[in-house]
């Protein structure tokens, strides 16, 4: 922890110059008085008790500015550092990892919606005109390929057939009711959301570096999706191309519609030492993380290099192998901040 002048002693310090001050000159006019009582001295010897007095003095100025100098070097050379019991660290969530070597992947953000696959899109129609005599699904059913959606009664033959669904999926349109006659209008429309698409803007300064084949990792809805860019289109009309990337939906957590974050992997390389992003504070206008030290957590400037999503490279500041605060590391700066404001009070 951090050592610092009391109160007390920041008094004592500051009155002791006075002290002496105030005793030479009582010294001195007690002297001048005597001398007057007893006869003048010499001029030599007033000249010489009168140089005197100004080494004492300057003597005295010379031990003064000695300490302050010491002072301010001591203040300087503080560490900033909390000190937290174990059970402490582990009730609000300080969490420590191993400084390591890591492979980082450079990366491109882009941003996109979902959309569904036109492939797996189905209308239905009749056969042929006739009244509907029966309608077995609703709007939002799930059906399966096969299952009978509605009835109807030819108008030429007058015999009933059966309108089934051509795919696996979920009813997004419905234009059939019974009594209706069914001609050429679509009756039903059926969706399949177990695959969907990706589709990511790529502006100007972001093309050169993307390409078909690239890993991207996409964000929706707090999930983390890993994909690989199939396609890209140019665009007749808008100031971007799309990136195409078809994600697995069989879970169904996703819709049409979404709009999602991508980060288009780029480049990946290896460092020999590199510290999570999280755990990064400024403090002193420097960059550095917590370095844990039993109990003691001391914050130590790094020099930093290349970075992607989740880690950033240490040049220069940390040996591998040192703890270093991951989680919650803010409390830790909290705590000096305070620590500092009420010494400074």
């Amino acid at each position: 922890m951090k050592s610092h002048v009391t109160l007390a002693m920041f008094i004592a310090a500051w009155l002791m110059p006075m002290q002496v001050m105030a005793a030479n000159e009582q010294e001195h006019a007690h002297v001048h008085a005597k001398e007057q009582a007893v006869k003048p001295q010499s001029d030599a010897k007033k000249n010489e008790e009168h140089e005197k007095h100004g080494e004492n003095e300057e003597h005295e100025e010379h031990n003064e500015h000695e300490g302050h100098d010491e002072n301010d070097e001591h203040e300087h050379n503080e560490t900033l550092s909390s000190r937290i019991s174990d059970d402490m660290a582990t009730a609000v969530n300080i969490v420590t990892d191993r400084a390591d070597s890591q492979r980082l992947r450079q990366h491109q953000v882009v941003y996109g919606k979902l959309s569904a696959d036109p492939n797996s899109i189905s209308h239905v129609n009749a056969r042929f005109p006739g009244i509907l005599t029966s309608v077995k699904f609703s709007l939002g059913d799930s059906v399966k390929a096969g299952d009978v959606l509605a009835v109807v009664e030819s108008n030429e033959s007058l015999n009933t057939y059966a309108i089934k669904a051509p795919i696996d999926g979920v009813i997004i349109q419905r234009s059939a009711n019974v009594g209706e006659v069914a001609q050429q209008q679509t009756l039903f429309s059926i969706a399949d959301f177990g695959s969907l698409w990706a589709d990511f803007r790529l502006y100007p300064s972001q093309q050169v570096a993307v390409a078909t084949g690239q890993n991207v990792v996409i964000l929706a809805a707090d999930t983390e999706i890993n994909g690989v860019i199939a396609h890209i289109i140019p665009s007749l009309t808008q100031p971007y191309q799309l990136a195409r990337v078809k994600l697995d939906n069989r879970d169904g957590k996703l819709s049409p519609g979404q709009l999602i974050e991508g980060a288009v992997i780029t480049g990946e390389f290896n460092v020999e030492l590199a510290v999570k992003k999280s755990a990064i504070q400024i403090l002193d206008n420097q960059s550095g993380v917590f370095v844990k030290n039993n109990t003691e957590y001391v914050f130590t400037p790094l020099q930093l290099g290349r970075s992607d999503m989740d880690y950033v490279e240490v040049i220069a500041g940390l040996k591998p192998g040192q703890w270093y605060v991951t989680t919650n590391s803010y409390l830790l700066k909290a705590d000096i901040e305070k620590s500092e404001a009420e010494h400074a009070h």
